[in-house]
């Protein structure tokens, strides 16, 4: 397959210590080359691979010094994108970079597409379409877990997985195709029926293992979507900061301060929180207050996990009720407030419309209770703790659609085996089941969905 060559700054913009400027394609090299000035007179063209020179980067037509650079030389086939990759060193800031870029296109390289080194490594056969995937997990991980995930399915882990059970498939297929071919032979036809079994409880099973990890997977890819609600001024926005270790919402004595919503992530024990804090839910006369409490309303409907705000210092409330029940059925953890002021809230009436929630009592403006709200989250997701390095997770939504549809697939084929259906008619699912695997790792996959996939990147990865 060829490829024109292309180019793409592939660090940060803004100020920083480097800027890279990525070059990838058979005329990489080259082209690098026409640009740059080593002070011993070398040529890029005939260094060895992966290795790093020092020199500037000259504007060819003005013999002008553009800045000074290290080149890395790195060779086909042993590169990222499995085609020639030189990266020009730049200092990191937003001249420098945009004008050895430019300069780059100049000589004749096309500006990268978003995701479209990591989308050769895909096409040149370097990895698969999770691992590609995997990539960008890796570059969004929000704490170490999730990072470590992703890791593993760079790695591979998955992609060999996903490839075994496709091998057993196909393996039970090639039976079915010899019971079909000589239909004569009673044995292959028993021996078919006790395989195809066989393997098709193995596979399903197999597909059941990575599902029952796509929960924690999916919370360790994406975070947990978690609101913080409650009447106004009981300290939402203190709980807020106190996740967060920073100042990041207003806090005043004044009910209604907070206006909208403000969203933040946090790593609460390795647990990555999409940390929600919403305008007080109340009736109010104030349109701006009253806009910040709808959507209060809309962003509660939509969450993993609801942080219900009590204070300790007022009685219990018909507004505190309705709290109550507009998240009934949902994952909840409450927080008696402002327990270092004077006690008017019935706890027992609390723990009574609780129910089975957790309940914990803070101090957030002495910084009490803390550590025991992040103990409740982790164990309310994780039961206690989980080994990210042992298992394979399934956290791509991609994924998980395409597996609950192969396992259903393996179902239907197990169903009709059970029903006596004939062979070949049950070989249809099964062949449907090998199909939707393969989605997942992009060997039988549409061009259209790859292109939407690689679109999600970042400019030059």
């Amino acid at each position: 397959m060829e490829f024109d060559t292309i180019a793409a700054i592939s660090t940060p913009m803004g100020e920083g210590a480097i800027g890279i400027v990525r070059i990838s394609g058979d005329e990489a090299v080259k082209i690098a080359d026409s640009v740059y000035r080593s002070p011993k007179g070398k040529r890029l063209t005939e260094v060895p691979s992966h290795t790093i020179h020092y020199g500037n980067i000259i504007d060819p037509k003005s013999n002008a010094i553009i800045e000074e650079v290290m080149v890395t030389v790195l060779k086909a086939p042993n590169t990222f994108t499995r085609e020639d990759i030189v990266e020009i060193n730049c200092h990191g800031g937003l001249v420098s970079v945009n004008r050895v870029l430019q300069l780059i296109l100049r000589q004749g390289a096309n500006l990268a597409e978003p995701g479209e080194f990591t989308k050769r490594a895909f096409l040149n056969g370097r990895i698969d379409l999770s691992q590609a995937e995997a990539v960008m997990d890796l570059i969004r991980a929000k704490t170490d877990k999730a990072m470590n995930v992703a890791l593993g399915q760079i790695e591979g882990k998955l992609s060999r997985l996903i490839k075994s059970l496709r091998q057993d498939i196909l393996e039970t297929l090639a039976q079915v195709e010899v019971n079909i071919d000589y239909p004569e032979y009673d044995d292959v036809e028993e021996m078919t029926h006790h395989m195809f079994k066989e393997r098709c409880e193995h596979v399903s099973k197999e597909i059941e293992k990575l599902l029952q990890t796509s929960h924690q997977g999916k919370i360790l890819r994406e975070g947990i979507s978690t609101v913080i609600v409650g009447r106004p001024n009981v300290g939402k926005s203190s709980l807020l900061n106190s996740l967060v270790h920073e100042n990041k919402a207003i806090v005043t004595d004044i009910p209604g301060t907070t206006r909208d919503v403000i969203e933040e992530y946090v790593n609460v024990r390795g647990v990555p929180l999409r940390l929600v804090d919403t305008a007080g839910i109340r009736e109010t006369e104030d349109i701006v207050e009253r806009i910040g409490v709808e959507r209060s309303r809309e962003v509660l409907k939509k969450a993993d996990l609801i942080l219900l705000v009590l204070n300790y210092a007022e009685e219990f409330t018909e507004e505190d009720q309705r709290l109550f029940e507009a998240v009934n059925g949902m994952d909840v953890i409450v927080l008696v407030n402002k327990t270092d002021l004077p006690g008017k809230l019935d706890i027992e009436k609390v723990k009574a419309v609780a129910k089975d929630y957790s309940i914990i009592l803070t101090s957030l403006k002495e910084d009490k209770g803390v550590d025991d709200l992040e103990e409740a989250i982790s164990s309310l997701f994780f039961e206690g703790n989980i080994n990210s390095g042992d298992a394979t997770y399934v956290s791509n939504s991609r994924h998980i659609a395409l597996l609950n549809k192969a396992k259903q697939a393996i179902d239907d084929a197990l169903a009709g085996i059970n029903e006596g259906v004939p062979i070949d008619l049950v070989q249809i699912d099964l062949t449907k089941s090998w199909e939707l695997l393969g989605e997942v790792i992009g060997e039988s996959v549409h061009e259209s969905l790859i292109n939407q996939l690689f679109s999600q990147f970042c400019l030059g990865k």
